[in-house]
């Protein structure tokens, strides 16, 4: 009987001992499960973590990046428009200085040259000049020297035989010389041999020279009508000197001296 408790005593021991070795063994491997359960939370965790702070620094980086463009464009805009000022005032600097130059912005060379804003207002007058139009006689006296370029003349100052591309009228000093058609003033010259010349521009390539002037009322760019003042008779230049006072009247057609008697018709 002893025996038989004894063994059974034995296999109660060792059906406690398997079941408490059993459960320790599931204890333990809960202990490990849950431990890597915790690691791995952890890990997860830290992941998105990590993925958020990337998120943000992306976040940031674009927002600086889009106020760096900003920054720039604005600067860049900027210095345009500075620069477009800048270039405004230099071409309204350019304008006033010319402006100032003569105070219409016509230059005096522009004046010599017959154009700028009096000779572009003259030629909207009619000077139309041609073949059947005449001019009028500059001054009331006698023909001193005839126009001549087929053959010499003798001039008696000069005492030698030349030719003569102009008619040498005589007149008195002081009076009046009048212009023979309308016509822009061309050119105000002075010269050792005509004096104070007055070249009257009237159209189609026709030009009116008016020598041994003086106190010449007009100026470069004026347009003048038939009969207007010119100038006044001056004392006549070395050149002509024993001829006496004179009026030097020249015709010209595209540059080339003609007979201006052939186009003068008598004064009213």
């Amino acid at each position: 009987m002893k025996k038989n408790e004894k063994t059974s005593m034995s296999k109660r021991r060792a059906t406690v001992a398997a079941v408490l070795c059993f459960v320790a063994a599931i204890a333990i491997a809960g202990t490990y499960t849950f431990n890597d359960y915790r690691k791995t939370q952890k890990n997860e965790l830290a992941k998105a973590e990590e993925k958020s702070r990337q998120k943000e620094t992306k976040k940031d980086n674009k927002e600086n990046s889009d106020l760096t463009r900003e920054t720039g464009t604005s600067k860049v805009k900027s210095e345009n428009t500075g620069s477009s000022t800048k270039k405004s005032a230099a071409d309204e600097s350019t304008v006033d200085e010319k402006n100032e130059s003569d105070g219409t912005g016509m230059t005096d060379q522009s004046e010599q040259n017959g154009t700028g804003t009096q000779a572009t207002a003259g030629k909207s007058h009619n000077i139309n000049f041609t073949e059947d139009s005449y001019i009028l006689w500059p001054v009331n006296g006698a023909v001193i020297m005839s126009y001549s370029m087929d053959k010499t003349v003798y001039f008696q100052t000069l005492d030698q035989y030349k030719y003569n591309p102009a008619v040498i009228i005589e007149g008195a000093e002081g009076d009046q010389v009048l212009c023979g058609a309308p016509g822009i003033i061309k050119s105000i010259d002075v010269s050792a041999q005509t004096g104070t010349t007055v070249n009257v521009d009237i159209g189609n390539g026709y030009e009116l020279l008016y020598g041994q002037l003086k106190e010449v009322p007009v100026k470069v760019g004026d347009y003048v009508e038939a009969k207007s003042v010119l100038g006044y008779v001056s004392q006549p230049t070395k050149y002509y000197s024993k001829e006496g006072c004179n009026v030097y009247f020249e015709m010209r057609k595209n540059g080339q001296p003609v007979n201006p008697v052939e186009y003068t018709a008598d004064q009213d």
